[in-house]
């Protein structure tokens, strides 16, 4: 990912925030017949506070990855959209796309079963929370020989990245002013290209810039 010094995300915290709201990700690898991707749903690693993430892709995927011997690249992609040149108001302008996205990168560990089991169960018991009466990976009528025979299935990973590569394009570059237009139209229904999520990712982006500006004045 090309980086631009204005736009880089370095921020641990942050970081972290982006993974964990950005689950469902694209994992590419060099594989035997050229570059392979898939699309699999990950999650921060709940013993470490770094950017360790942990996830399972099913078989033979981890055979067409090269999983555990060869680098991976696992690619976030959080809130992103189009911004129209007309939200710059009266000068000259072109389209752009705003975006957020976090690469990491690293040779993965396999998982040992047990632990892959706890993986796919916190996976489940993430995205089931969401609902008014979650239903758990263990709970009838699923029964152990189901859930094992699940599991044997798939293939676990921890993937603790040799390298991070994160920048966040909110209209870094442009005065408060425009920056508060596009808000405003990226929250309008009206418009198709309307995201409430962009419009929270730059808003929040665009408060912590003020923020320290007024900090260093």
């Amino acid at each position: 990912m090309r980086q631009n010094p204005s736009f880089a995300m370095t921020d641990v915290v942050e970081l972290r925030r982006v993974i964990d709201e950005n689950p469902w990700v694209t994992i590419v690898s060099a594989g035997t017949d050229g570059l392979v991707a898939s699309h699999y749903a990950v999650l921060l690693d709940d013993e470490r506070d770094d950017l360790t993430i942990v996830g399972h892709v099913g078989r033979p995927d981890d055979v067409i990855h090269g999983l555990g011997e060869s680098e991976m690249l696992v690619v976030v992609q959080g809130p992103h959209g189009y911004v129209s040149p007309q939200w710059y108001g009266d000068v000259p302008a072109v389209p752009t796309w705003n975006y957020v996205s976090v690469h990491l990168s690293g040779v993965p560990e396999i998982l040992a079963p047990e632990e892959n089991l706890r993986v796919l169960e916190r996976l489940v018991d993430r995205f089931e929370s969401g609902l008014g009466a979650p239903r758990g990976m263990w709970a009838a009528p699923n029964d152990e020989d189901f859930v094992r025979r699940l599991e044997r299935g798939t293939v676990g990973f921890r993937l603790s990245p040799a390298r991070v590569e994160a920048k966040r394009k909110l209209s870094q570059n442009r005065p408060d002013a425009v920056v508060d237009t596009i808000i405003g139209e990226l929250e309008q229904a009206a418009t198709p290209y309307a995201d409430p999520r962009l419009a929270t990712e730059m808003r929040r982006a665009h408060e912590a810039m003020r923020a320290a500006r007024e900090d260093r004045s």
